[in-house]
């Protein structure tokens, strides 16, 4: 409040001299130093976002890529139960599953008082045109959720299908450590919705991406299906691109935010 009264009282001073000495300050210069002098106000004004503990962001990361590994090794190579909605195996309840046991240590700095929520698949009628799987609803940040889409694939039917692969390409190439990925795919294992996680960033000297997830690949026990988990599973991106540049098809990349902090 002090320095917004000198500084007002300074400007009642330039103002007095530029009325007393016309000839002496222009137009252009009194704006000029009425400029320079509101400033560092405006700039004061400005609200600045409040700041991740990118060492937080790393532990959930790595919390949550660890537990996939207990789960695998316990698995020890043996389908699991992915029949019923409470069955954790099932694809997006596998990596939910990892999501909900690791984030109640963690917060976003935005919201630090807001717990985290992970958001479920958008609704088959709200993805449309597009076919169900390709993207999950929107929960707000300020509801809890810590992700965002980093990256989207929607197949363009006004494009050719080697540009739509061009695209699909150059959109699973942003692949980094940590990441959930949705997609709507017709791949060699099944057709439908599929979730899962990279485990690290893509690689391009490989030209492949590294994941966990759990029922890409399963199998059928007395009617009921039963899913395996996978750890560092790894494809060249083309396998992907075969199953999700489709018409009608799609995938996302959600990511955490940077503003990831532990919980108070």
């Amino acid at each position: 409040m002090i320095r917004f009264r000198f500084l007002t009282f300074f400007l009642t001073l330039v103002l007095c001299a530029s009325m007393a000495g016309a000839e002496r300050l222009s137009p252009e210069e009194m704006s000029a130093a009425t400029d320079a002098i509101m400033a560092p106000l405006d700039e004061q004004a400005q609200p600045q976002p409040p700041e991740g503990d990118p060492a937080a962001r790393e532990d959930f990361i790595s919390r949550i890529i660890a537990l996939a590994q207990t789960l695998y090794d316990e698995a020890g190579g043996r389908a699991q139960r992915a029949q019923y909605s409470g069955d954790i195996y099932i694809c997006k309840n596998f990596t939910v599953h990892l999501f909900r046991e690791t984030c109640d240590d963690f917060r976003m700095a935005a919201y630090p008082d807001v717990p985290l929520v992970i958001a479920n698949n958008k609704p088959r009628e709200e993805c449309a045109p597009y076919v169900y799987g390709v993207e999950w609803e929107d929960v707000p940040a300020e509801s809890g959720n810590p992700f965002y889409a980093a990256a989207t694939f929607r197949y363009d039917d006004s494009l050719s299908k080697e540009e739509n692969r061009a695209n699909a390409r150059a959109f699973l190439q942003q692949a980094q450590r940590g990441d959930y990925f949705q997609m709507a795919a017709n791949y060699y294992y099944g057709v439908g919705a599929h979730s899962m996680i990279f485990i690290a960033d893509y690689d391009p000297e490989t030209d492949t991406v590294r994941w966990t997830d759990s029922n890409m690949k399963g199998k059928s026990v007395n009617g009921e299906r039963y899913a395996y988990v996978q750890f560092d599973a790894v494809k060249e991106i083309d396998w992907f691109v075969d199953a999700f540049c489709r018409k009608k098809y799609g995938a996302t990349i959600y990511r955490l935010r940077d503003d990831i902090i532990y919980a108070q």
